[in-house]
Order: C-alpha cells, then sequence, then structure tokens
C-alpha cells in the first residue's frame, strides 16, 4: 500500500561533523599510535564508505592504559564527590552544545536513522551524566553505608547499536564514584567513543581517568584478563558474556553483564489497538530491531489477533526505509554486512521451518546494508525465530487464549531482560508483571528509558543492574 503522503528529502547536513582520516588510542589524555602500528577502517553501513582509519589496540596498549588509569585512580578517587560532580555536569553540558554533531557522527557510524540518534540517544546520554553527577557527593546515603569506596581501575566493553548511550551508562557511574575507566568502544562504532575523548579533554578531565581503545574482540579479551583490572562492565551477546564470565571466575573482579533478549510484548484482548500497533513497531522496529531488550516475541490474546495483524501490517507499509540522515526515515541501514549475513540466514531458517513469512513493501537501497521490516506468523516456541535473539527487524507472532498461558509462553525463554503488557486494566498489568521473568516490564509502552530506572536481566540475559541508584553498587566496595 502506497503512503498517503508523500515525503520531500529532508537530509541533515553532514557539514556538523569534522570526522579526521585517522584516529589514534586515547591513553592518558593523548592520542596516540598503537604500538604494533596496527589499524582498521571503520565503514558507513547505508552507503559502504569508509569513513576513517583507526587505531587497533593490542595487549601492549592495553597495559600502558591501564597503568595510566591506575596512576590516575589515586587523584581522582581522592577528590570530593562535589569535585567529581563538576567534571560530570561539564561533560554533560558539552554532550548538549555537541548533540548535533554526535547526533550526525552516530548516525553516519551506526546506521540508525537521525531522528533517533537525534531525539532519544544523545538526550539520554546527557540526561545519564546530569544524574550520576548528582550522586557524586551523596554517595554516603545512597544505601550502601557510610563512606563506601570505589574499586579503582574499569574495564568497559560496549557493543555498536547504542555506542554513546553505552558509554554513557558505563562511565557516568564510574567516574561518579571514584573510579577511573578503561573503555573499548565495538569495533564497528569506534567514532563516537574517541569524539567523547575530545570531550573529556574540552572539559578538563584529568588525564587517565579515562581511556579509550578501539579493537576488536582480543582487545576486550586482553581488557578483561588484565591483573590490575577491578572491575569490569561488558553489555553485548550472551556468548561473549560467558566467556568473560569463564575468565574472570577465581579473581576478585567484580562484574555486570548485560547481554541477549527476547522479549515478550503481550497484548491482551481489551488493549487499544492502534496505541498497541505503535508500540510493537517501536517495540521491534526501533533502531532496526538491533535492541537487546526489542520486543521481538509478540503474544497476541487469539480473539483480536486477526485485526491486530491487520492493522499491524497496514503500519508496517507505511514506514520508510532509507538514507539514516533523512529526518523522514523510519528504518535505518543494518550495522554490518556480518549481522545481515546472520539476520538472513535465521529468517530463512524460520521459512524452512514452515513459520510464515510477511515483509513490508519497501525500496531497498543499491548500497549498504538493508532489511525490510518482517514478520512471521504461525510460529510456535520450537521455532529457531521464537527461541534465537535475531538482533534485526524480524518479529515472532504467537497467540494466546488466557493470562496464564501468556505468562507461561513468555517465561519459555532462555532469556530475562525485558517485556510489555498492552491492556486497560491495572490489575491485570500487576498481576501478570509480577510473574514474568524479565529485568524490565513495561505497561502500555515499550523500549523507554530512564536514568533513574535500574536496567538489567535473568538467565542468559546476565546479572547486575546499570541505571538508577542501583547502578552504583557495580563501582562501588560495598
Amino acid at each position: 500500500m502506497a503512503s498517503a503522503f508523500e515525503y520531500a528529502p529532508a537530509p541533515e547536513s553532514r557539514s556538523v561533523v569534522d570526522i579526521a582520516p585517522s584516529y589514534g588510542l586515547f591513553i592518558d589524555g593523548e592520542f596516540v599510535e598503537a604500538a604494533d602500528g596496527k589499524v582498521f577502517k571503520t565503514v558507513s553501513p547505508s552507503s559502504e564508505e569508509v569513513l576513517s582509519e583507526i587505531a587497533q589496540a593490542g595487549a601492549e596498549d592495553v597495559d600502558r592504559a591501564v597503568k595510566a588509569a591506575r596512576k590516575a585512580f589515586e587523584k581522582w578517587s581522592a577528590l570530593p564527590g562535589s569535585e567529581r560532580a563538576k567534571y560530570l555536569f561539564r561533560i554533560a553540558r558539552i554532550i548538549q552544545e555537541r548533540s548535533r554533531e554526535l547526533a550526525v557522527l552516530e548516525t553516519l557510524d551506526n546506521g540508525k536513522p537521525i531522528k533517533e540518534t537525534r531525539d532519544a540517544d544523545l538526550p539520554l546520554v546527557a540526561a545519564h551524566f546530569f544524574y550520576y553527577a548528582g550522586w557524586a557527593d551523596k554517595l554516603d546515603h545512597a544505601g550502601y553505608g557510610a563512606n563506601p569506596r570505589p574499586l579503582g581501575v574499569a574495564g568497559q566493553v560496549i557493543p555498536w547499536n547504542f555506542p554513546l548511550l553505552m558509554l554513557a551508562w558505563k562511565i557516568a557511574p564510574a567516574l561518579a564514584t571514584g573510579n577511573t575507566v578503561v573503555l573499548k568502544p565495538a569495533e564497528t562504532t569506534p567514532l563516537s567513543a574517541l569524539f567523547f575523548a575530545d570531550i573529556c579533554r574540552q572539559a578538563g578531565l584529568p588525564k587517565g581517568v579515562v581511556n579509550i581503545l578501539p579493537g576488536y574482540g582480543e582487545t576486550g579479551a586482553a581488557l578483561v584478563a588484565h591483573p590490575d583490572v577491578n572491575k569490569v562492565a561488558f553489555t553485548g551477546s550472551t556468548a561473549v558474556g560467558k566467556a568473560i564470565a569463564r575468565s574472570i571466575a577465581g579473581t576478585d573482579k567484580k562484574v555486570t553483564l548485560e547481554l541477549g533478549g527476547k522479549g515478550a510484548n503481550i497484548v491482551f484482548d481489551d488493549a487499544p489497538i492502534d496505541q498497541a500497533v505503535e508500540g510493537i513497531v517501536n517495540g521491534i522496529f526501533f533502531n532496526q530491531g538491533q535492541v537487546c531488550c526489542a520486543g521481538s516475541r509478540l503474544l497476541v490474546q487469539e480473539s483480536i489477533q486477526d485485526e491486530l495483524l491487520d492493522s499491524l501490517k497496514r503500519r508496517l507499509n507505511t514506514l520508510r526505509l532509507g538514507d539514516p540522515l533523512d529526518k523522514n526515515t523510519d528504518i535505518g541501514a543494518i550495522n554490518s554486512s556480518e549481522q545481515l549475513a546472520r539476520i538472513t540466514s535465521l529468517v530463512e531458517q524460520g521459512e524452512s521451518e514452515g513459520a510464515e513469512r510477511w515483509t513490508a513493501s519497501c525500496e531497498i537501497p543499491s548500497a549498504g546494508y538493508w532489511f525490510a521490516p518482517t514478520l512471521f506468523t504461525n510460529v510456535t516456541q520450537a521455532h529457531r525465530i521464537a527461541r534465537d535473539e535475531i538482533f534485526g527487524p524480524v518479529l515472532s507472532v504467537l497467540s494466546f487464549r488466557t493470562p496464564d498461558e501468556a505468562v507461561a509462553k513468555a517465561n519459555n525463554s532462555q532469556y530475562g531482560l525485558s517485556a510489555g503488557i498492552w491492556t486497560e486494566k491495572g490489575s491485570r498489568i500487576l498481576a501478570v508483571a509480577s510473574k514474568l521473568r524479565a529485568g524490565v516490564v513495561w505497561a502500555n509502552t515499550f523500549n523507554k528509558f530512564d536514568p533513574t530506572s535500574p536496567f538489567g536481566g535473568y538467565k542468559e540475559s546476565g546479572f547486575g543492574r546499570e541505571g538508577g541508584r542501583h547502578g552504583l553498587e557495580a563501582y562501588l566496595d560495598v
């Protein structure tokens, strides 16, 4: 179905961001080359254009960065909380001032639509630094006893789906509590972390407090295994999370793992259909479904299934896929060719196992990595597309008859990160939410985040909490 409205292109200007031809590692307040001289290229997923050449950190560079962070820890941890807060407030304000530049940069390097980086990612990034700046001088009142102490050096590894936001989730509480940081961004999205390094210098942050080491999995493994790292924070795949848990077993390192998910979005027969459809779209097609807490399993009450699916398909045919820098774009590019291949393989397996595929009609650009919004019906819990995290714009639809059946199907997963409930009955929301084994349960909304609220999962979705007062504990000796 054609859209009722025609949209003229409304591209955001690339001129607001100046990307250098190459970037070094950020160690002890300076950009330096990798010890072995290795580099890699970062590519824009919407055009396959090479954006810049990045230094690739090795074990020797990890050691240099950890030593710089350890040296800086002595003075940084000794500062009064009110003084640390000033730096965090300054960083938050600079992020706000440079938010347009950072939003364009993130869209170029990640592939997500500019309206998401501009209206969701960047406001949340600044909000996390503001929030934890407020905690820096109040740690005695956080509920963890008098005079809680920082742990030391935090080794942090972040994913590519929310590069700058995941950086904020990790760095803001670490600095507020008096720790220093060595952070490894994902190899496909290193640019915003390197721009953040420049923001640290602009804010006058003491040298060595934050160090940024781009690289591949070996860089992250060396950081996690380094004997002088006191705290490990990881967001990414369950497989890598398990490897990290094995690596630090038997050490005294503190760890938080935020891993995969297969969130259930439950729609009851009394839910407002149009509102629920918008929530379903936001739950699975936000950031092309490349969200750990995406509502990738739709559980709809049998009596309204046909009506809801008809409405959902009409809505999906109005989504605009294309240039992520265009302010009209709803669906951007998949982050990498490897991720696109994984999505394609799992979708083909869903078809081969007998699920019925429906894909929105849209034109796929000739360059870049793209996947049209897709949903599957006739799905059972035995299908791989209902069990495995696809991490793409693919929705699996299952039905239920009773609330108990909905809860049973929602909890029948190796994951336990998120869930959603759609109903007009407040009592049903409370009754169902209390039975769901999910770290975050949204009611009549989905994918809403706030720095004051803790986030994390159960089972193979990891352990520990980030965000809110609870996020402080992971960086304190309590």
